[in-house]
Parts: C-alpha cells; structure tokens; sequence
C-alpha cells in the first residue's frame, strides 16, 4: 500500500516575515532619492500660501498682472517660487 504525504504547513512567522519584506522594497523602489520625499514640507507651504491669496483674489500672473483664477496656474507659480527659494522641489518636465 502507497502511504500519502501530508502537506507541510508554513509557519505564520515566515508569512510574515516574506510579506513585510515585499512592502519594504516595493517602497525603497518607488522612492528615487534618499529621503522619500519629492517635495519639501517648506515647497508645500509655498503652494499652499499661493492657494490661499488665490482664494482671496489677490493672486496676479506674470508680466500682465491678471488675476488668477485657475487653481493649476496657482500650484505653478507656488512650485515656481520654491525652485527659485532653492527648496527642494523636482525640475520642471516642460
């Protein structure tokens, strides 16, 4: 008589272990520089100080002096005062 095998049963410490070592490098992959972070909390501040004379209607573009009234044209011109304070924001992709 042919005696079956019985399935061996995995240990849930190396579930375990296997699963939170896929988080870890599918986070260290998608991240392409050291800190993590694309942006800087200071560029974030920038924006959001942009947004906000935006919302109060103080916001003017460029060399017309147009009131802004787009909320993209707004996050640009926080972005591109940032680049210029030398805070840590990626380049442009124009």
């Amino acid at each position: 008589m042919a005696t079956r095998k019985t399935p061996k049963k995995k240990s849930s410490s190396t579930k375990k272990s296997s699963a939170s070592s896929k988080g870890t490098s599918a986070r260290k992959s998608s991240a392409n520089n050291s800190s993590g972070r694309r942006y800087s909390p200071a560029a974030g501040k920038s924006v959001e100080t942009e947004m906000r004379a935006m919302k109060n209607g103080q916001l003017k573009s460029g060399r017309s002096g147009k009131k802004v009234t787009s909320r993209k044209q707004a996050i640009a011109i926080g972005l591109s005062k940032a680049r210029r304070a030398g805070k840590k924001v990626p380049a442009k992709k124009s």
